[in-house]
């Protein structure tokens, strides 16, 4: 397949650890092609799946009175999450501790301009996850998740930018009934601003030390 339009020129390594997740560096303004977005979809369904179900969704949202009710739902449930007390604690030294700050500065300046990105993406998977045993799961969630990531890494690669949001999920329901989606048959697995960068220069991030996390052979 031909891209409509110019690469970024990234390694596959690159393309990897610069993609990420974007919301102060969306650029609201700049409308995106829906022949673009519907290419990094082609894309993404390249991603294998259970049994080659294929059994993903994707509902591209443009229309204003949707994307303002979809906002509204997630600010909603967003406000509700900042009243609470952190979920995780880190010690000192820890990146994720360090970096806390300018995330939560981040994730609430999206909330703010949610309404105003471009197209919004909201994916699905068929079936019902909260019908389904535990040991079924990881299958379930393997099947969505590389497609989802692919369409991303897609995103990037043509100069836009994307952040995987779930606060919708917790009110799944009202997003069905805002885009007609059978809610008894598909399940909400996130909300993905879909928008140019501001600028595309992505660096990799502090992450955790590999050695903190690999194990072989046993824990």
């Amino acid at each position: 397949m031909r891209p409509m339009t110019e690469l970024l020129p990234l390694n596959p390594d690159e393309l990897l650890t610069t993609t990420r997740a974007v919301r102060k560096r969306l650029d609201f303004d700049r409308p995106v092609p829906r022949a673009l977005v519907e290419e990094c979809v082609e894309i993404a369904v390249q991603s294998p799946s259970g049994s080659n179900r294929q059994s993903w969704q994707w509902v591209l949202i443009d229309d204003v009175a949707k994307k303002k009710a979809l906002a509204d739902l997630y600010g909603e449930v967003f406000d509700e999450y900042m009243l609470a007390p952190a979920s995780a604690q880190y010690e000192e030294g820890d990146t994720r501790a360090e970096r806390r700050e300018k995330v939560t500065e981040s994730a609430k300046y999206l909330r703010e301009r949610y309404h105003e990105v471009p197209i919004m993406l909201a994916a699905y998977q068929e079936g019902r996850i909260d019908t389904q045993p535990a040991s079924s799961q990881g299958g379930y969630w393997g099947s969505v998740i590389p497609a989802v990531w692919s369409f991303m890494l897609a995103l990037r690669a043509r100069g836009l930018g994307s952040a995987w949001t779930t606060m919708t999920c917790r009110r799944e329901e009202e997003v069905a009934a805002v885009l007609g989606v059978p809610h008894d048959q598909y399940t909400h697995v996130g909300l993905f601003p879909v928008a140019y960068t501001l600028g595309t220069d992505f660096k990799p991030a502090p992450r955790l030390d590999t050695a903190s996390v690999i194990h072989w052979n046993q824990w």
